[in-house]
């Protein structure tokens, strides 16, 4: 009796955890939806071949999965890298002109 329990415990609890996930949390860092200001938190949900993002007053804006053209994940690295590479370049400019 403890055996069925257990086992049947193994297979309900993974279960009940991926059915508490009902979509992504990302941060919209611009594009062309122009009701998104930069910034907002959104809940992305994948259903069939739409693409839906909740904002926290639950607005809804809905995508053809079909019209993505591109989507980057992760931090913005590339503009603090431009930035580095401008000071690199202004720092090492005064340092030849002083030597």
């Amino acid at each position: 009796m403890k055996r069925m329990l257990v086992m049947l415990l193994c297979v309900l609890f993974p279960l009940a955890l991926f059915a508490g996930q009902d979509g992504y949390k990302v941060k919209y860092d611009g594009g062309s939806l122009s009701s998104v200001k930069t910034g907002t938190e959104l809940k992305l949900l994948i259903q069939g071949k739409e693409i839906h993002l909740v904002n926290k007053s639950g607005d809804v804006q809905v995508i053809p999965a079909s019209s993505v053209t591109e989507i980057s994940y992760g931090q913005d690295v590339h503009r603090r890298v431009g930035a580095a590479i401008g000071i690199a370049v202004v720092s090492f400019g005064v340092g030849a002109l002083i030597g």
